[in-house]
């Protein structure tokens, strides 16, 4: 199994504390790697926040392929962010250059629409991606504004160390982070949680034995984003896209999409009419598990769902400005510790658990019942 850490505050915090949330999980996890993704950044990025981040890994050869691409297309480089990997003292190995650089975007596309600017972006990472895949030379994991991804093999703990984020953090207040297992697949980067799409995230822990209906149906989509799938939990944030932006669903309609009512639960919900015809158009998009699901909408809500068999752990606890999401609730503890352990969250197979970018409560959504609850 995986293990999940995701933290949401109203104030900028170091991804140190997810890491260290993912330690007091350790025996959860098997050390493979650690997967990062922070939004809503802070630090020697606060000012930058309407600069799409370009964030990878490049050989020396691949530096300077995409510095010549990204001038070709007009990107002019603003803030470049670099790990202190030098000050690193133990024993993992550098695969080349690491990076976080902010650009300003091409001219013509300064005042075009968020919706053309989003296209570009897209454009230009899946490019990026594939002019490094024979050789692994450009390893591209997002480009988007106030959104930053790290990823590599090794421990938790340690890949923070290697990346100097005890002496040098990154800040921001939206950190995802994923101590992996990737039980399916051959190691890779690409496999590591969380993944990204377009401003969406999601990290699972679990399986999902119904990937490759769901890859069909995506791919079919045509749209260009829905490729890849080293891991069968992307599908997971793809879908979330696919229902956010593409069907400009509500988002508490994504616990539908993937875990369907049984008709005979149906009858309590006063939309049954809507949830019927989306079990019988999207069941293609029916996940199978055992898992537990984090997530981040577009507009930086942070969610947890379980499927239907309730079989991974999940925790919620927190107090207003700050919430921990974690698969055990001993990752709470290491984050928030001070708080009232009686108002702590489990979502069980019904409920869609929400906390707005603002951090000032937990909502749950119940989906059999079609009810909205608030915990202070």
């Amino acid at each position: 199994m995986c293990r999940l850490s995701a933290i949401i505050s109203d104030s900028y915090f170091s991804p140190m504390e997810n890491i260290m949330a993912l330690e007091t999980m350790k025996e959860g996890h098997d050390g493979s790697g650690l997967g990062l993704v922070l939004r809503d950044l802070g630090g020697e990025f606060l000012g930058l926040k309407e600069f799409p981040i370009l964030s990878g890994i490049c050989s020396k050869e691949g530096l300077r392929v995409m510095d010549e691409y990204m001038v070709k297309l007009g990107f002019k480089t603003k803030h470049l962010w670099n790990p202190r990997i030098k000050d690193y003292k133990g024993g993992m190995k550098a695969r080349g250059f690491y990076f976080a650089r902010a650009y300003e975007y091409p001219e013509w596309a300064e005042e075009a629409g968020t919706e053309v600017q989003s296209e570009l972006l897209t454009k230009t990472r899946l490019e990026l991606r594939e002019m490094g895949k024979d050789d692994a030379s450009i390893i591209i994991f997002s480009f988007w504004p106030d959104l930053i991804t790290l990823k590599e093999v090794g421990d938790p703990l340690d890949v923070g160390l290697f990346f100097g984020l005890d002496k040098k953090p990154l800040l921001a207040k939206n950190i995802f982070a994923q101590g992996r297992q990737n039980t399916n697949y051959a190691i890779n980067l690409y496999a590591c949680h969380p993944f990204f799409i377009e401003g969406f995230t999601t990290m699972t822990n679990g399986e999902n034995t119904a990937f490759v209906p769901i890859r069909e149906f995506l791919t079919s989509r045509g749209l260009p984003g829905y490729v890849g799938y080293r891991s069968d939990s992307e599908v997971f944030c793809h879908i979330l896209h696919y229902t956010r932006k593409e069907l400009k669903f509500p988002l508490k309609y994504y616990k539908d999409v993937i875990t369907p009512l049984f008709d005979r639960e149906m009858d309590e919900r006063s939309d049954k009419a809507a949830i019927e015809l989306i079990k019988r158009v999207l069941r293609p998009l029916t996940i199978d598990g055992p898992n537990c699901t984090i997530g981040t909408d577009i507009d930086g809500t942070v969610f947890m769902v379980q499927d239907a068999k309730k079989l991974r752990p999940g925790a919620i606890g927190g107090v207003p400005g700050k919430y921990a999401l974690m698969s055990e609730v001993c990752g709470v503890d290491a984050v928030i510790p001070d708080r009232d352990r009686s108002k702590d969250v489990f979502p069980m197979k019904y409920d869609m658990a929400m906390i707005s970018k603002d951090a000032k409560e937990i909502t749950v959504w119940n989906q059999k019942h079609g009810s909205m609850s608030t915990v202070n």
